[in-house]
């Protein structure tokens, strides 16, 4: 059960009600987790400010989905793992094995999985990340703006498992199950 309202388009007015109709207008939909987050027009205009910036940095958006799937799997959101593997494959058309291997941080390219390990090691971190783990990153090709750019890709992820870890919102995709269930 839902602990926070996942409120309908229809019934939003004001700031959440504008930014409802350019979700809709972008997406075709308002996903739950973006109507939970309309409780809040400052918290909904936040992410998707946010959202929409790193998608115009270069890191490229299916880099972004890999750390999202990575991120997810720290955080066991189950929520943002349904979402962002149904975006890899049917809207990035990036093949499952990828979208799987993301989740442990693995990949066929060392580029990416320095970055996905650099972005596990954020999570697992808190963040208080060494010289090691940056050089890490560094070393593999990442310029110092893209380890910025990794940073924020993490800390978005972060907020929307969050988010929706606290609000236990209900998977408007197909299903897909943290590898090791959170225990609280």
């Amino acid at each position: 059960m839902t602990r926070l309202t996942a409120l309908h388009p229809d019934e939003a007015t004001g700031k959440t009600k504008e930014l409802f109709n350019a979700v809709q207008g972008k997406l075709g939909l308002v996903p739950n987790m973006m109507r939970t987050m309309g409780n809040s027009p400052a918290l909904l205009e936040g992410y998707l400010t946010f959202s929409g910036a790193l998608g115009k940095g270069t890191l490229g958006a299916k880099t972004g989905e890999l750390i999202a799937l990575a991120v997810a799997e720290s955080n066991s959101c189950d929520y943002c793992l349904s979402a962002h593997t149904f975006i890899g494959a049917n809207l990035m058309k990036v093949d499952s094995k990828i979208l799987d291997d993301a989740r442990q941080a693995k990949s066929a390219d060392a580029k990416t999985t320095a970055a996905l390990r650099f972005a596990k090691t954020l999570v697992e971190k808190r963040g208080l990340v060494n010289d090691a783990d940056v050089a890490a990153v560094k070393q593999a090709g990442f310029t110092e703006g893209e380890v910025g750019e990794l940073v924020g890709h993490v800390a978005l992820n972060i907020l929307t498992n969050y988010l929706n870890n606290t609000a236990n919102t209900a998977i408007d995709f197909p299903v897909v199950k943290s590898l090791e269930p959170a225990t609280v």
